[in-house]
């Protein structure tokens, strides 16, 4: 439980220090050139979006908000998202550009991973509602002890 607690507090974080070491990692391991342009318009604000996005997606979800931890498949999406992530950072030669398209693959994944899991919760949720709509307990005619008497008054218009 503590993992997935860790990670429902890490996702807002994850906003700000993942872009942050696509910087810090191009400013270390990359000799700079008009490719930072890339890390500064495209590959930083997509990984801020994205993040904030999915937190979003998953904070929508009543279990997570009610437990204040993500599903153990979160942990597995987010995990593989932010390890491939972080793994970009280190621009390395050889491999790149497949770690940049693991990241793509595995954003994609986890998005409809939330809509999956939000549509699942918010279908549950849905049925209950109309099922305790239309099934009542009580008999027509019937009236609780509860249930206040109704008096109505009407006012005349005439006047005499």
């Amino acid at each position: 439980m503590w993992l997935r607690s860790a990670f429902f507090r890490w996702l807002f974080p994850a906003a700000i220090v993942l872009p942050l070491w696509l910087l810090i990692g191009w400013g270390v391991f990359q000799s700079g050139g008009w490719a930072f342009l890339w890390v500064i318009l495209i590959a930083a604000p997509s990984v801020l979006v994205g993040e904030i996005v999915l937190t979003l997606l998953t904070r929508a979800r009543p279990s997570v908000r009610a437990e204040r931890a993500v599903s153990w498949w979160d942990v597995l999406g987010f995990g593989v998202w932010h390890a491939l992530t972080i793994a970009v950072g280190f621009f390395p030669d050889g491999g790149f550009g497949w770690l940049l398209t693991g990241a793509i693959a595995a954003w994609l994944a986890l998005f409809w991973l939330q809509l999956w899991q939000l549509w699942s919760e918010a279908k549950g949720s849905g049925f209950s509602i109309r099922e305790t709509a239309t099934w009542s307990t009580v008999t027509p005619g019937a009236r609780s002890a509860s249930e206040p008497d109704v008096i109505i008054v009407q006012e005349n218009d005439h006047r005499d």
